[in-house]
């Protein structure tokens, strides 16, 4: 028990997958994955307080670097968590959640999903509860693949629904683009997206879906032209057919020298591997020019996951 703590920060990481390959569905109606999560240092910080005397509830406050509706009920999955994990460890006691955002919302890039992350370390410190790491994770995937992954940062290889994390070793720096066209997409249509074009094709998913090698060899050696080689990404097609903006946004990064580029995960962010950061900045004010984004950040990828920034 840490005794006397009344105030916890943590940051945790937005996301980028630089290989989603989608498979089968199983048992439980899932679809089978094999994904290269990468954290990029876009980060939500919560800051988690004690609430004094007998106050058992669990409040929360978000503000917002981003556009974008947030929801404060329920549904939110920063609240999610805290109720889950309060429940999970029969803590009786409440905590006043506060939220700034920084990863785009509804943007496929984890934000929500770093939220719980964030709230799931800061509680257990605050709480005392001393969860091992790989505890914390495995309750974080009840609430969806995304937020162990946030907690464990870097470059992993998730499988399964994506919860099932082995870290990947990287060398080198990689400078990505991360353009927003605006709107929004729904992960469960795109799913369905790109089964009915699997289906139209006479394409069968794979049993086991797997990873290409040449991704790994390029993240263990750093080769930034190679890593944009392998960016690939199954629900691509699917996100095009759904958001017709998503293409030529994705074809001018290429056209301008991305080493590569992709919509990451169910979208509708596109992320581009790029040289640097001014030429990271050429291309995003080109995409502004020609009216094809809304804005774009440039981040470096395998950031680290979840970390207490304070306590008090």
């Amino acid at each position: 028990m840490v005794e006397g703590l009344g105030r916890v920060v943590v940051r945790a990481p937005g996301k980028i997958n630089l290989s989603l390959v989608v498979g089968a569905v199983d048992e439980r109606g899932y679809h089978r994955l094999a994904t290269v999560f990468q954290a990029v240092d876009v980060y939500e910080t919560v800051t988690a307080t004690r609430l004094e005397g007998a106050n058992s509830e669990l409040t929360l406050q978000v503000d917002s670097d981003v556009p974008g509706e947030i929801p404060l009920d329920g549904t939110n999955l920063a609240l999610r968590a805290a109720e889950m994990l309060r429940t999970e460890c029969g803590v009786t006691e409440g905590a006043a959640l506060h939220v700034h955002k920084q990863v785009p919302v509804a943007g496929g890039m984890g934000g929500g999903s770093a939220d719980a992350a964030a709230v799931l370390v800061a509680l257990d410190r605050l709480w005392g509860l001393d969860l091992a790491p790989g505890e914390l994770r495995t309750l974080g995937a009840r609430l969806g693949a995304d937020v162990p992954f946030s907690m464990l940062g870097h470059t992993a290889l998730g499988r399964g629904t994506g919860a099932d994390l082995t870290t990947v070793l990287t060398h080198g720096e990689w400078t990505w683009l991360l353009a927003f066209p605006g709107g929004y997409l729904s992960t469960p249509e795109v799913y369905r997206r790109h089964d009915e074009i699997a289906r139209a094709v006479g394409r069968a998913l794979p049993e086991q879906p797997e990873i290409e090698e040449l991704q790994f060899q390029a993240l263990s050696s750093g080769g930034a032209a190679m890593l944009g080689e392998t960016l690939h990404n199954d629900l691509q097609a699917a996100a095009f057919a759904l958001d017709p903006r998503l293409e030529p946004v994705v074809e001018l990064a290429e056209r301008s020298g991305a080493f590569g580029a992709m919509v990451s995960g169910s979208g509708p962010t596109v992320a581009a591997l790029v040289e640097d950061d001014q030429h990271a900045h050429e291309i995003g004010a080109r995409m502004r020019q020609e009216q094809l984004v809304e804005s774009y950040l440039v981040a470096r990828g395998s950031a680290p996951g979840a970390s207490i920034l304070e306590e008090s």
